[in-house]
């Protein structure tokens, strides 16, 4: 089963852009990593300075492979400088795939 991961980051005023080409100089490298399928970057339609990561993930354990990952501290180091407030996490499956019901 595939699991969904979503991050919200409220950036800072004027950090938009350098995050931007920041994040597609690193895409292909997260996207390589073991478990993971697909990671994409989101912008909020009412804040602007509001962005989304959107990632699949073969499984819990392959996203905390990552999360301990040299790869992943040198990107959120450099992601967190530019934050105005915590980063926001979701884990989810898809509700087909879990096989569950309202």
């Amino acid at each position: 089963m595939t699991m969904r991961r979503m991050v919200k980051m409220h950036f800072k005023a004027g950090s938009i852009d350098a995050f931007i080409d920041f994040f597609e100089s690193k895409k292909e490298l997260i996207a390589s990593f073991p478990g993971c399928h697909h990671v994409e970057l989101l912008r909020d339609r009412r804040e602007p300075d509001i962005l989304y990561t959107y990632s699949l993930w073969d499984s819990e354990e392959a996203l905390e492979d990552y999360r301990r990952s040299e790869l992943f501290r040198s990107i959120w180091k450099e992601t967190k400088l530019h934050f105005t407030s915590p980063a926001s996490a979701w884990s989810m499956d898809l509700m087909a795939e879990a096989g569950m019901r309202s």
